[in-house]
């Protein structure tokens, strides 16, 4: 096993006999694999494209199945199996497409588990030992940024929202992917090309949404519960939130969000459901301590899911990419398991008043607003914007995002998005002119609005984005925040503060140069970074 994706890792270096995520090293193989089987996959779907043909299940799968391999999503081995297997038909096929018949596709990999993890412990993705380390090093980075390009995607397609550009880079990124050549420069570029396919992958996400569930609003959510049976749903997939809704609408049951979820409480049409209550815990990394004490079934969408705890392995549901062996997994379209649990468990015998947050500030709220904020910025009252955002975790260090926020002067604004929020979305932060200094933009599939406001912006100043009194200072943690990352370097952003480490997986060669063309900076310690940004 060695696995170097998240920010989490083991020493800062690598997981090498388990994953601090929770993951082991059969599962460990079997991801190797299927990312083996998925690059296979497009070296065909490539060929196949550049013949003419287009195979629209190889398109969503190579999404689901590159999904499946991100962080804190699937942990299943007899799940993972199925995909491995799917991948090898689906090239088989292509390959008969394509008139390529000569090879046994169909039996290029093992019929039983144990086969098949011994094929993926030989199977690591970037395993070449003579690679050059700075080439393997950008070849990672744009497997990670593939794989958060894929997961956004996928709620794209869900809700039926696609575009051939997103599949074709897809297929013709994987499809080099191993190739050890000499040419730095051109694997730069790959990268960067990674970051403008994201572009076009956040705008597609943001369409769908805002087609699909309305612009979001500014909106009040409790943060307590009511009496009376509930679900909680978690991850970030606002149509499985939705076909929830639906199937308890009259039910008697109450629906709360958890984690990432907060932002849909802004969305039109999912506010408009009676039942849809209120806000469940915080981040990911809480659920182990918070689920055990929910009264109701969960429903675990996408990622971010964490070993379940035996008092409540039974009544977490995963569905789609999802999977944790024991945990009952659902299909998106036949949630009646767990409107039925609902009805069957105790749910809240008393009311708690908790407080509340406010959510729904996108990028069309805060556009309506944009004369208001751009007389604040022109007569001094607010002086500068910080964009804290992006993924919470355990690491001690994510305190430095909470003392940032806490510590910014009165004529800050705090924009916000992603669960790195839970650090500081309680903070009652006051207004400036009316304009609340603390903004939550919604989730990190939401990125797309920090760019449109900050595109505003320059626009309104007449400037470059890089010119605007605005900083970002990051968290990260899986490969959806290195894919937003690739596309604000390729949207030229500079000076971004990261952390709470830089990612394991970039060579001092590599960083060297995003230092000098991008002026990323890691973060250090709150009163000093603030000092930096506001001198």
């Amino acid at each position: 096993m060695y696995c170097n994706q998240c920010e989490q890792t083991s020493k800062g270096i690598a997981c090498t006999a388990v994953g601090v995520c929770g993951k082991d090293a059969d599962t460990a193989a079997l991801q190797d694999l299927l990312l083996h089987s998925l690059r296979k996959l497009s070296v065909y779907a490539l060929k196949a494209r550049q013949a003419g043909v287009t195979d629209q299940e190889v398109n969503r799968f190579t999404l689901e199945g590159l999904f499946v391999t991100l962080t804190n999503v699937n942990f299943d081995p007899e799940s993972i199996s199925e995909y491995i297997k799917k991948s090898s038909r689906l090239t088989a096929a292509l390959r008969r497409v394509l008139n390529e018949n000569e090879l046994e596709v169909d039996n290029d990999i093992p019929s039983d588990l144990g086969g098949l993890i011994k094929q993926g412990e030989q199977m690591g993705m970037l395993t070449d030992k003579k690679a050059d380390p700075d080439i393997q090093s950008l070849q990672q980075i744009l497997v990670y940024g593939l794989k958060g390009i894929a997961a956004y995607a996928y709620h794209a397609c869900r809700l039926g929202y696609e575009d051939e550009r997103i599949y074709a880079f897809l297929h013709e990124a994987m499809a080099v992917i191993g190739e050890h050549s000499d040419d730095l420069q051109y694997w730069l570029n790959l990268v960067l090309r990674c970051g403008e396919v994201n572009v076009i992958c956040m705008e597609l996400l943001d369409r769908a949404n805002t087609i699909s569930f309305g612009h979001p609003v500014p909106t009040k959510v409790l943060l307590g519960h009511r009496t009376g049976k509930c679900i909680l749903v978690s991850g970030h997939d606002l149509g499985d939130l939705k076909a929830i809704l639906e199937a308890t609408q009259g039910k008697g049951i109450d629906v709360y969000t958890h984690g990432e979820m907060l932002p849909a409480h802004g969305y039109p049409e999912l506010k408009k459901y009676e039942h849809f209550y209120g806000h469940y815990g915080t981040a990911w990394q809480n659920q182990r301590k918070e689920f055990a004490n929910f009264p109701g079934p969960i429903l675990m969408t996408t990622n971010c899911i964490q070993e379940p705890r035996d008092s409540y392995i039974n009544s977490i549901f995963t569905t789609g990419p999802v999977s944790w062996p024991g945990a009952p997994h659902v299909n998106e379209d036949n949630f009646a398991g767990i409107v039925q649990m609902a009805l069957e468990m105790p749910g809240f015998t008393e009311k708690e008043d908790a407080g509340s947050v406010m959510c729904g500030f996108a990028h069309n709220a805060v556009l309506g607003v944009a004369d208001k904020v751009i007389a604040g910025v022109k007569s001094g009252h607010i002086r500068h914007f910080l964009l804290v955002g992006g993924c919470d975790g355990a690491r001690a260090g994510r305190s430095y995002y909470r003392e940032i926020v806490e510590r910014a002067p009165q004529d800050t604004v705090i924009l916000t998005l992603g669960c790195g929020k839970y650090r500081f979305f309680d903070q009652k932060l006051g207004d400036i002119d009316g304009i609340p200094r603390l903004l939550d933009l919604g989730q990190c599939n939401d990125a797309y609005s920090a760019v449109q406001i900050a595109l505003a912006l320059a626009q309104a100043f007449d400037c470059g984005v890089n010119d605007l009194p605005l900083s970002l200072v990051l968290s990260w943690y899986e490969q959806k925040a290195v894919a937003i990352l690739l596309s604000l370097l390729y949207l030229g952003i500079k000076n971004i503060r990261l952390g709470p480490t830089l990612p394991a997986f970039i060579t001092p060669a590599v960083l060297n140069v995003l230092v000098e063309n991008y002026s990323i900076k890691p973060i250090t310690n709150a009163d000093a970074d603030l000092e930096a940004i506001l001198s």
